[in-house]
């Protein structure tokens, strides 16, 4: 007869999280899968996981934050930081606190990042129906706010009978792990069902070490990758995510080093080269470098590795020209991208297969030498902007100087630190002047470009690396969205750098309304509606102090290079605000992003910025139609 052991239905999902292992191929030891939860209680899982976590905290810790949508994002942003190889989970009640995980599900799922949510659900008995918070359909006696995950999980389960955990669970990691499916996984839990008690099989609970799979490209598709590889005299290798994820840069280092294949990158995938290696174009398309896009424009092979070839990499598919495109990724959806040649696979395996049935190939001499001169001409041009330490008479330091005082302030040479940003005009800046010479240093949640996940994300990312400078740039727009696991970093010890840039609105798009014709409006406080006391004049440093950081507002890039000296030196989270300038921004590189612009409209900026629309669009079909 089967040992069993009597456990409440929480009692169980939190034993069988334990008893979860994985072994990186480079680790020595096992380290848990899962560590640890972060939590807000509420009627719908305080009883049930609540007591559960309780019994486990000196093992498993259960990290409380002030917002849930917060705390998804340092979950996230804790499993980003870890190459994908550990995470958390989070719970929340049912009502709002679900529901505010939904953006958060939204922005694991677009990036292929795990995260276990568990949000609480309405009874499955329905003895107290409806309970408070229960949203009621009035066709469907089966649906609560937790069926709003569905489109936003990789795997989603309602939990509704304890034994269901033998198959979910397993399930769920399943997709937590697997390269191709990664990304958030869903276990609604009814309330009455967590507190529910069932003989499960000591078995079940077992430490076991999970392995990271990944899918290895079979011999026909390598021939035809070597084929396409070896008639091509310009190839470009694009660096995503993928390439980091697999910890392919020993593997993305030799094959550019023996084959002569110049590298760019994606938002996701910056730091997978280090930023002075000779063919280290820099970033590719909209946000992209002079060097990149220049001989993205010119190449016959793009080879894609570890990207889904999101707009802003591709110019809105106007960059490249209709040029074979060769795919290595673990995901077949992804593989698809650009109807190209598809290598199915993890892409430090394939990188060093190709190498290996390459053998002596290299690209030709003079397209490697013109993408060498371009790398360091694109070195020479940010060393100028990072370079200014004051802006133009009578002007704001903007951000590209801002970006040089923080990372001046650097002590250490091998550029350990990291840094984290999400949303806005920084995004841009920093992909094509931030500098990293270690995977991870550069931590960009742009997949969904989600205001208000920076500092959040930045506590998950100190979690992740305590060892390491954690410094979290972000707007006054993204700040006022959500500042509160501030108070939540000095409770944990997770001390991080913030840095503010102030530009009194949300300028990114003030300037993108501009350019697409649009006059001024609603974006900032200058040219919103307001009362008769008009928009507030904000003090960030004091309402971080409030928080419980350290604090101090700067006048200039002087000052804040001496205040970065300070939070360096402090021994908690440290926030500096500083006022900048938002209608300038580097003008080198980039390239055009296709946003539509109104075909009928009263006003001549908006008939005129729509010509200009339609050229565009015309010049990109152009460039997508074979000759």
């Amino acid at each position: 007869m089967t040992d069993t052991i009597r456990l409440t239905t929480a009692q169980a999902l939190v034993r069988y999280l334990q008893a979860l292992y994985a072994r990186d191929a480079d680790a020595e030891e096992a380290e848990p899968l899962f560590a640890g939860v972060f939590a807000i209680f509420g009627h719908g899982n305080v009883a049930g996981l609540g007591e559960a976590l309780y019994e486990v905290r000196e093992s498993f810790p259960t990290f409380r934050a002030h917002n849930e949508q917060a705390m998804a994002h340092a979950a996230i942003a804790y499993a980003k930081a870890s190459m994908r190889r550990q995470m958390m989970a989070v719970t929340t009640s049912l009502g709002p606190g679900a529901t505010n995980l939904v953006t958060a599900a939204a922005l694991a799922h677009v990036n292929r990042l795990p995260v276990l949510l568990l949000p609480g659900d309405i009874f499955v008995s329905r003895a107290p129906d409806p309970v408070l918070q229960q949203l009621e359909d009035f066709g469907d006696g089966t649906v609560s706010v937790n069926d709003c995950f569905r489109p936003v999980s990789r795997y989603f389960d309602r939990i509704v009978r304890p034994e269901q955990l033998l198959t979910a669970l397993p399930r769920a990691v399943r997709a937590l792990t697997d390269p191709a499916l990664c990304g958030p996984v869903t276990l609604a839990l009814p309330q009455d069902v967590q507190a529910e008690a069932y003989d499960f099989p000591l078995s079940f609970f077992e430490p076991r070490e999970i392995v990271f799979r990944a899918p290895q490209p079979t011999d026909d598709e390598l021939m035809v990758a070597l084929d396409a590889i070896e008639a091509s005299e310009r190839p470009v290798i694009i660096a995503g995510g993928g390439a980091l994820y697999a910890k392919a840069t020993p593997e993305l280092l030799a094959f550019a080093d023996r084959h002569g294949v110049p590298v760019c990158e994606t938002q996701a995938g910056k730091g997978a080269m280090p930023w002075n290696h000779p063919l280290q174009l820099g970033p590719a398309g909209v946000c992209g470098s002079t060097a990149a896009n220049a001989l993205l424009r010119d190449a016959d092979l793009i080879i894609a590795v570890g990207t889904r070839l999101q707009d802003f990499t591709t110019g809105s598919n106007a960059l490249f020209r209709h040029i074979p495109i060769l795919s290595v990724n673990v995901n077949a959806f992804d593989s698809l991208k650009g109807d190209g040649i598809e290598v199915i696979g993890d892409a430090a395996q394939v990188l060093d297969d190709l190498s290996f049935g390459l053998e002596d190939w290299a690209a030709p001499e003079g397209w490697t030498q013109r993408a060498s001169e371009a790398a360091r001409e694109w070195v020479d041009i940010v060393d100028r902007i990072t370079g200014q330490r004051a802006p133009p008479p009578g002007r704001l330091p903007y951000d590209g100087e801002v970006i040089g005082a923080v990372q001046r302030s650097s002590t250490t040479s091998a550029m350990s630190d990291i840094v984290v940003c999400a949303a806005g005009t920084l995004p841009a800046e920093l992909e094509k002047l931030w500098r990293t010479e270690t995977p991870g240093g550069y931590h960009m949640e742009y997949g969904y470009s989600c205001m208000g996940y920076e500092i959040a994300g930045g506590l998950g990312v100190k979690m992740a690396e305590p060892d390491r400078e954690v410094i979290v740039m972000v707007g006054d727009g993204s700040y006022l969205m959500m500042n509160s696991e501030i108070a939540t970093s000095v409770m944990l010890d997770a001390k991080l750098i913030i840095v503010l840039l102030d530009n009194r609105g949300y300028g990114c798009i003030n300037r993108l309304q501009q350019a697409t014709g649009g006059a001024p409006f609603n974006n900032m406080f200058d040219n919103c509606l307001q009362g008769p006391h008009g928009a507030p004049p904000i003090d960030f440093a004091a309402h971080a102090r409030a928080l419980g950081a350290i604090a101090e507002h700067v006048a200039d890039i002087a000052g804040l290079e001496a205040a970065l000296q300070r939070a360096r030196a402090a021994d908690r989270t440290y926030l500096i605000s500083i006022d900048t300038d938002h209608t300038r921004t580097t003008e080198e590189g980039g390239v055009w992003w296709d946003v539509a612009v109104p075909e009928v409209s009263t006003r001549d900026a908006v008939r005129d910025a729509r010509s200009g629309y339609e050229t565009a669009t015309v010049a990109r079909k152009a460039r997508n139609t074979p000759a």
